[in-house]
C-alpha cells in the first residue's frame, strides 16, 4: 500500500481569519451593474494611485545596469540598507545600515520578526481590531495572539490599561501598528507612551508596525515609536507598499533598535539567520531604493491630497445613511462603519450586512469579524476614484434605506 503523504504540522496550524470569513461570505453581485469593490488593501488596485516618473525611471536605470540582476547578500545590499537607516532614522535613536534587513514586503519582515520571538505556546499581544495576517503568522509558529482593545468611541485608541493585563510571563512581545489598518486612526502620543510604559514595566520589545507612516489627514500627528524612547528595544516594520505605492515590488524592511543594554543582540542574530531562508529580497529594487527614498514630496503631497480628498468625502456620504456611523479615518487609507443592527429590520451582524450589500448592490465591504472586531462593523477602502467613492457610497445609502425599519 502506497505511503500516505502528509503535511506537516505548521500547515494545520496556519488559517487565516480574513480568508475563512471571505472565502464562505456569498458574494454574488448583481448582474445588471458594475461590480465595486471597496475590499482591498491595495492602493494601485483602481489606477488612480500610481509612483511618479522618478521612481519608474529609478528601477529603469537600475534594470540597464545589470546591476540587480544578481543574488543581493541575504539582508540586502549595504546601500539599499544604509538607505533605508538614513530614511527611518529619528534624531534620538540612531539606526545604522546594519539594523536593517531588507525583506520581500513587509509581511515577510513581520514573519522573520515573530520566527525569531516566538516558541510555541508563547503569546504576543495585538491590537483587536487588527491586520488578520498577525494572527495567522503567530499561529503557523504555535504561538497565541492575545488581543488588546482599540476604542471605537476614543477614535480607537488603545486600551492601555487591558494591555497591560494581558502581559504573561509566556508574552514576548507587543505589536502597535500606526497608522491603523483597519480602522484608518493615528494614535496621539500620549497613547504611545503609555504603551511604551507597559513595554518598559515588563520588560518587553515593541513591533512597530509603520508601513503607513505619514500617511495621516488634517491635523493628526505621526509620532514614530522609536522616537519616544531609547531605553525600550524596538523592532520596526516597513516598507514601499503603501508609501510609495508599489505593493507588488515586494519590498520590506526591518529595522533594529536595541536598548542600551544591547538585549536585542541574540535576536538581531537570529533574523540574519532567518533572512538566509529566501536568499535575499528583490535585487532589482534595492539597486534602486536610494533613490526611489528621495523622491519628491509633491508625488507623496499628491497621495495625502487624494486620500486626505476621500476621506472627507467618505465622512460627509455618511452622514445622512441610516444606521450607520462613520468613525472619522485619521490615516492609513481606510475607515470603520459602525453598524446598528437595531435600525434594520433584516440584518443580523456585520457579516450578513456585508453579504446582503454585494448580492443587492454589488458593492463589497468586509465585515469587521474579519480583523477580530467586536460589535458589527465594516472596514472601507477609500482609494478608489471619486467617481467610484460617490456611487458605492449612493448604493450603500440606498440599501440601508430599503432595510431601515
Amino acid at each position: 500500500m502506497p505511503r500516505e503523504i502528509t503535511t506537516s504540522a505548521v500547515v494545520k496550524l496556519t488559517r487565516n481569519p480574513i480568508r475563512d470569513i471571505v472565502d464562505n461570505l456569498k458574494i454574488e453581485p448583481p448582474k445588471d451593474r458594475r461590480f465595486l469593490s471597496l475590499a482591498l488593501g491595495d492602493p494601485t488596485v483602481f489606477g488612480n494611485l500610481q509612483p511618479n516618473d522618478e521612481i519608474v525611471a529609478a528601477v529603469e536605470t537600475a534594470l540597464r545596469s545589470h546591476a540587480g540582476d544578481g543574488y543581493s547578500p541575504s539582508a540586502g545590499y549595504p546601500e539599499a540598507r544604509a538607505a533605508i537607516a538614513d530614511f527611518a532614522r529619528v534624531p534620538s535613536r540612531p539606526l545604522a545600515g546594519d539594523d536593517v534587513i531588507i525583506t520581500s514586503g513587509a509581511s515577510h519582515a513581520l514573519y522573520l520578526t515573530f520566527k525569531a520571538l516566538v516558541n510555541p505556546g508563547d503569546n504576543v499581544l495585538l491590537p483587536a481590531p487588527g491586520f488578520p495576517l498577525y494572527d495567522t503568522q503567530i499561529s503557523s509558529l504555535g504561538g497565541q495572539a492575545k488581543f488588546y482593545p482599540l476604542d471605537p468611541a476614543r477614535n480607537w485608541a488603545a486600551d492601555v490599561a487591558a494591555m497591560d493585563a494581558l502581559v504573561d510571563d509566556r508574552t514576548v512581545a507587543i505589536l502597535v501598528c500606526n497608522p491603523s489598518n483597519p480602522c484608518g486612526s493615528v494614535f496621539d502620543r500620549a497613547t504611545l507612551e503609555g504603551i511604551i510604559a507597559v513595554a518598559e514595566r515588563h520588560g518587553l520589545p515593541i513591533i512597530a508596525d509603520e508601513i503607513y507612516l505619514d500617511l495621516v489627514f488634517d491635523d493628526n500627528v505621526f509620532h514614530p515609536i522609536a522616537s519616544l524612547s531609547t531605553t525600550v528595544p524596538m523592532i520596526g516594520i516597513g516598507g514601499l507598499a503603501k508609501k510609495f505605492l508599489v505593493p507588488g515590488w515586494r519590498i520590506g524592511w526591518v529595522l533594529i533598535w536595541d536598548d542600551p543594554a544591547h538585549r536585542l543582540a541574540e535576536l538581531r542574530r537570529g533574523l540574519m539567520g532567518l533572512s538566509a531562508l529566501i536568499l535575499g529580497g528583490n535585487s532589482l529594487i534595492q539597486r534602486a531604493i536610494p533613490t526611489i527614498l528621495k523622491v519628491n514630496d509633491t508625488f507623496h503631497r499628491r497621495t495625502l491630497d487624494v486620500l486626505i480628498n476621500n476621506a472627507h468625502r467618505s465622512i460627509e456620504a455618511f452622514k445622512t445613511v441610516p444606521g450607520i456611523t462613520c468613525i472619522r479615518p485619521q490615516g492609513a487609507m481606510y475607515l470603520m462603519l459602525q453598524i446598528d443592527v437595531a435600525q434594520f429590520r433584516d440584518i443580523r451582524d456585520d457579516r450578513d450586512f456585508a453579504e446582503q450589500l454585494v448580492a443587492e448592490e454589488g458593492v463589497l465591504v468586509l465585515p469587521g469579524q474579519c480583523f477580530h472586531c467586536t460589535g458589527h462593523f465594516a472596514r472601507i477602502v477609500f482609494t478608489a476614484p471619486a467617481e467610484r467613492l460617490d456611487e458605492a457610497y449612493a448604493r450603500i445609502d440606498a440599501f440601508c434605506r430599503r432595510h431601515q425599519r
